[in-house]
């Protein structure tokens, strides 16, 4: 009974996941908006009441697909935030990794550039929920580095938001380089290409970590004139 009770579960699984990956395939050329129910299920080459028994309307699809995109990246912030104790080492591996993360899944990183601003109003808070968990990630690694003594934590908070919303920037960065890359069309040569790009990513990174050494608290009581 419980071999056929995981068979089960192992093709709803299955399943769902063929949702996924037949809507991030269909999204590609269109926004979540403007995506069909009956698109996707006609994508799996199931019947349109199959979708309910793994979501409730297309807005949840697109949570799951935030989830799936973004959820995973806590292992690369894990991985950028590893101590090296030299702040070039840790500059380059960040640009690299994001290019390589563009790279292997574009079609999920245009999802989230597409919709982090999208129509759909659960997808949106999902995106913005999972930055600001990779926020609160940055800023209690940030608290333990030596650099860090003094710092408020509305401070490194701050810090922590201006790394993560760089990391935004470079991933839609290499996304579209990666896009023109494939076009082939001829406009798509004006585009920065990845070497471009990583260079960018690598000096605003120095600025940023420039900045972080010489950065004076405000007074707490102080308020702007």
């Amino acid at each position: 009974m419980s071999h056929t009770i995981g068979i089960r579960q192992a093709q709803k699984l299955k399943t769902r996941q063929a949702f996924l990956d037949a809507a991030l395939r269909l999204l590609e050329n269109q926004s979540l908006s403007s995506l069909g129910l009956r698109e996707v299920t006609r994508a799996v080459g199931v019947a349109p009441t199959a979708f309910y028994r793994h979501f409730a309307d297309l807005a949840e699809l697109g949570v799951a697909l935030v989830e799936e995109t973004l959820g995973s990246l806590h292992g690369l912030i894990a991985e950028i935030l590893a101590d090296t104790g030299d702040s070039e080492v840790r500059i380059d591996r960040t640009v690299d990794l994001i290019a390589r993360h563009v790279r292997e899944q574009p079609a999920h990183f245009r999802f989230i550039a597409r919709e982090r601003h999208g129509g759909v109003g659960p997808v949106r808070e999902a995106i913005a929920s999972q930055l600001h968990g990779f926020t609160e990630e940055v800023t209690a690694a940030l608290a333990r580095e030596p650099v860090s003594e003094g710092w408020s934590e509305e401070d490194l908070r701050m810090l922590a938001g201006v790394y993560v919303e760089h990391m935004v920037m470079t991933a839609s960065a290499f996304l579209s380089a990666h896009e023109a890359g494939e076009s082939g069309e001829p406009g798509s040569r004006a585009e920065p290409d990845e070497e471009q790009i990583a260079r960018t990513a690598r000096d605003r990174l120095r600025l940023v970590s420039l900045g972080r050494r010489h950065w004076v608290a405000r007074d707490p009581g102080h308020r702007p004139s």
